[in-house]
């Protein structure tokens, strides 16, 4: 199975690179651009059984790996 996961910034936690980025579209003459976030993917194959299983395994990973859970969250996509 493939896992994809979105991994973004809690609302409410300053985010310096989506802060960067839109100061450089503003430069750039794109000055109706405003809040900005960045954040990033992840994807990898998985060998699960079912749907519904691999995704509780990558929920697991997410909270013990890829996520940092007290300022980021995340979405799992299992296909």
């Amino acid at each position: 199975m493939r896992a994809i996961v979105h991994v973004s910034l809690k609302p409410g936690v300053l985010d310096v690179q989506g802060k960067a980025v839109e100061q450089a579209l503003h430069g750039l003459g794109w000055g109706d651009v405003e809040h900005v976030r960045v954040g990033r993917t992840i994807e990898f194959d998985l060998a699960a059984k079912d749907a519904a299983a691999a995704e509780a395994e990558v929920k697991a990973m997410c909270d013990k790996l890829l996520a940092n859970t007290v300022i980021e969250s995340y979405r799992v996509e299992v296909a």
